[in-house]
């Protein structure tokens, strides 16, 4: 499976309708963040202003802890920020820490870039000019701290180059951001609002760097990059610091029950985040189809046999369902 969150093909194979099944193929959180029922027409109605725009901005500057002197660019949803860096950067080779999320490496070799395979950011061959890590990392949760990320990103300035630094996952601990190193270096890193926030359908995502790359983005994605309803949503979620607190300590609970559960079934917890975990079995392959079978859906891994994601079941009978199914695998 190319991505998670697509039930389509599932159902093609295994029949039943949505409802019927468990969608755990994502790392989502499946407790969203409320959306106000009364949402102003005019968001709907009208273009979406620069004041609004810019109102989000700030919320986001705020939530991220931005500096002053780094700019933040709003955007329809990471991935297209994904797409883009490659076709603003100058040419160069880039290295990617893997295996990762896969949609990077497929949108430098678009670009027309070099992509060179590495394990770490301390290993950066001598012809690369750029290079991208996710931090922490999809699947494994892996973290690169930010003395190696600093390291890197003064060896590719050097070089005229960019460090892409993804940080999708780093909502539940903030400690992780490297944002501060957008000021002097050439860091580019996205925050992506929909897997925290539980709203990935309203595609929207940031991209924080210094001055000039921040410019180079917003003027490639043009007027208008966000819906009126994303802005005036996000800004609202962003502001809401009690409900992001509170959302870390509920998840942090249900990866645990998730993690007794998993491990209860004898499979190896590899590692991952808040909002999902990468476990292993020999017989990976086989346990996805008998959980398919059962309609519940977790990701696999077309690189690897035996290794299997899960991202958090929103309630207790989900967990149940999933404990009773995977001791079901002979």
């Amino acid at each position: 499976m190319k991505h998670g969150g697509d039930l389509t093909g599932a159902i093609a194979r295994y029949g039943g309708t949505p409802q019927m099944w468990l969608d755990l193929s994502t790392g989502i959180s499946p407790w969203p963040w409320p959306i106000p029922a009364d949402l102003p027409g005019a968001v709907w109605q009208r273009l979406p202003s620069r004041a609004a725009e810019e109102a989000l901005i700030a919320a986001a500057r705020d939530a991220y802890a931005v500096l002053a002197d780094a700019e933040v660019v709003v955007a329809p949803g990471t991935q297209s920020l994904i797409q883009w860096l490659p076709q603003l950067a100058s040419r160069g080779s880039v290295a990617i820490v893997g295996p990762t999320y896969h949609e990077h490496e497929l949108a430098w070799r678009i670009a027309g870039h070099e992509v060179i395979a590495v394990a770490n950011l301390d290993e950066l061959p001598d012809a690369v000019r750029h290079a991208v890590v996710v931090n922490p990392n999809n699947p494994d949760g892996r973290v690169t701290g930010h003395s190696a990320l600093a390291r890197a990103a003064e060896l590719l300035q050097d070089r005229g180059g960019w460090l892409v630094i993804d940080e999708a996952f780093a909502d539940m601990e903030p400690e992780i951001s490297a944002v501060g190193l957008c000021v002097e270096l050439p860091v580019v890193i996205l925050r992506s609002f929909g897997k925290f926030y539980g709203l990935a359908g309203l595609r929207l995502g940031f991209a924080i760097a210094h001055r000039d790359v921040a410019q180079r983005i917003s003027l490639a994605l043009g007027p208008w990059p966000c819906s009126g309803p994303a802005l005036n949503i996000g800004l609202a979620a962003l502001r809401d610091k009690e409900w992001a607190r509170c959302m870390r300590n509920a998840i942090q609970h249900r990866t645990r029950e998730l993690d007794t559960v998993l491990a209860v079934a004898g499979l190896t917890i590899l590692g991952g985040t808040g909002l999902f975990r990468l476990v292993q079995h020999p017989d990976a392959t086989k346990m996805h189809a008998v959980l398919a079978a059962q309609y519940i859906w977790c990701r696999r891994f077309e690189w690897a046999d035996d290794l299997l994601r899960f991202g958090l079941p929103p309630h207790k009978h989900d967990l149940h369902r999933l404990a009773g199914a995977l001791a079901s695998f002979k």
